[in-house]
């Protein structure tokens, strides 16, 4: 397998408001640094808006956390939806390098981490999803009454149980990712 490891939309004003967001980012650093000395290219899918709305790139906060730590081989990948394939080249990207599995981190569980992960399995891609590697915001889904625990574990139930056309998707612990 060719992996490749996707670091989904850890702005720093998301990272403020996720759940035990500043962990999770810590986590993903160290991730992305494994990624870099195995040799696994590091993708950033990073949400981008136009003026005025609130993923406007000129915005304070806009940029990757630096708690995650890209560094300057890594790619950012500009998205402007929550599927981190839509109109970015991603997929054709990572055939390029010969990726055939992904490995799906980031923010926020219930949006971006969702739509990329069923992406990249329609996309044919397998999907490694890091189990402890993704959060919903802090306040979890107040209108449903879902705390953020409940949002990750149904997340991962439902990903790693879903069928799809290209691929199949199963989850990962950080500390076992890329080993």
């Amino acid at each position: 397998m060719t992996h490749a490891l996707l670091i989904i939309d850890m702005h720093t004003f998301l990272v403020e408001g996720l759940w035990r967001g500043e962990d999770l980012a810590r986590r993903l650093g160290a991730l992305a640094s494994r990624a870099r000395e195995v040799g696994v290219p590091v993708l950033v899918p990073h949400q981008v808006g136009p003026p005025g709305d609130p993923f406007d790139p000129d915005l304070p906060g806009r940029e990757v956390s630096p708690l995650v730590g890209i560094g300057p081989e890594d790619r950012i990948v500009p998205k402007r939806a929550t599927d981190s394939f839509w109109e970015t080249g991603l997929a054709d990207h990572l055939r390029s390098l010969g990726t055939d599995t992904v490995v799906v981190t980031g923010a926020a569980t219930d949006y971006c981490v969702d739509a990329t992960v069923r992406s990249a399995t329609s996309h044919g891609f397998a999907v490694e999803l890091v189990s402890d590697g993704h959060a919903p915001m802090a306040d979890g889904d107040p209108e449903a009454g879902i705390a953020p625990e409940r949002i990750i574990a149904h997340h991962n139930s439902v990903l790693s149980q879903a069928i799809h056309p290209g691929g199949a998707t199963r989850l990962v612990a950080a500390d076992e990712a890329l080993r």
